[in-house]
């Protein structure tokens, strides 16, 4: 597989992602569906954005992983969340997840009115090897 960052300015570097990826000879691509705060017996969290952000996340590793895939191989990453304003205070946490697992991804960012129950963020990935 090869990708390929296009990034035709330096200001996206700091919000951790690619303006685009272009991908080529790949041998599977692995289409994740929202991955949140949801425990194993499919409970849906309550808790502050911080704790949900990293459920989330460990949830999405996890899905990843158990489908034969790395993380690094994230091309595309959407972020969806009930409010942008209690999410920025803990991006450091996403951006530190991103560079752990050297992605360099295409992504985007929506606050959305209302996630499943009691859900405040939840990530949608495209996966490549």
């Amino acid at each position: 597989m090869e990708t390929r960052n296009i990034n035709p300015w330096k200001w996206q570097d700091t919000r951790s992602y690619s303006q685009a990826v272009e991908v080529k000879n790949v041998e599977s691509t692995l289409y994740c569906s929202g991955q949140a705060a949801i425990d194993a017996n499919g409970i849906s969290s309550n808790e502050d954005m911080k704790s949900q952000l990293i459920l989330a996340l460990q949830n999405l590793e996890q899905v990843i992983q158990e489908a034969g895939y790395e993380c690094k191989g994230i091309v595309r990453l959407n972020i969806y969340t009930t409010s942008t304003a209690e999410l920025w205070p803990h991006f450091d946490i996403f951006q530190n997840w991103i560079a752990k697992h050297g992605i360099k991804q295409a992504t985007i960012l929506l606050e959305v009115k209302s996630l499943f129950e009691t859900l405040k963020v939840e990530f949608e990935a495209t996966v490549v090897k």
